[in-house]
């Protein structure tokens, strides 16, 4: 029993570092900072995981999630991890033709007009818009496989 609870304790070790491997963080900003994010410092956050720059960030981030979210949500499409469903703005499916990059992340829309209002707004307004709870929500984000 304990060499199949060390052999399943050593491929779920496996596994962790393999989906770690496969997160490029090249262009990827510390959602505390905005500075660069290294792989050293991460922590798990809806279904994914979070880069940071430093340790200070991280502790930062684990005392109020909250507060950078958005932030957090908009690193996890970056990266890969999470993956949209519908438009955040209407809840309406996307087309694949509407998009905009934010941050490294590219969102989809079901039409120009919320494509338009994304395109509109700038910096944490353009991030509020698109990966606060609501919109996480509308636009069926989900991080994980």
């Amino acid at each position: 029993m304990k060499r199949v609870l060390s052999g399943l304790a050593l491929a779920t070790l496996a596994v962790s570092l393999l989906v770690a491997a496969e997160v490029k963080l090249d262009g990827v900003k510390c959602p505390v900072s905005a500075e660069p994010a290294k792989a050293a410092s991460s922590v798990d956050f809806e279904g994914g995981k979070v880069y940071f720059c430093c340790n200070d960030c991280k502790t930062s981030f684990q005392s109020n999630p909250a507060k950078f979210a958005a932030k957090a949500r908009n690193q996890l499409v970056a990266t890969g991890q999470a993956k949209q469903a519908s438009c955040p703005i209407s809840g309406e499916p996307i087309n694949k033709d509407k998009t905009v990059k934010i941050n490294g992340a590219t969102v989809s829309f079901c039409c120009d007009s919320c494509k338009g209002k994304v395109e509109k707004a700038s910096g944490d307004e353009q991030v509020n818009l698109l990966f606060s709870d609501a919109a996480w929500k509308k636009g069926g984000f989900k991080a994980g496989k």
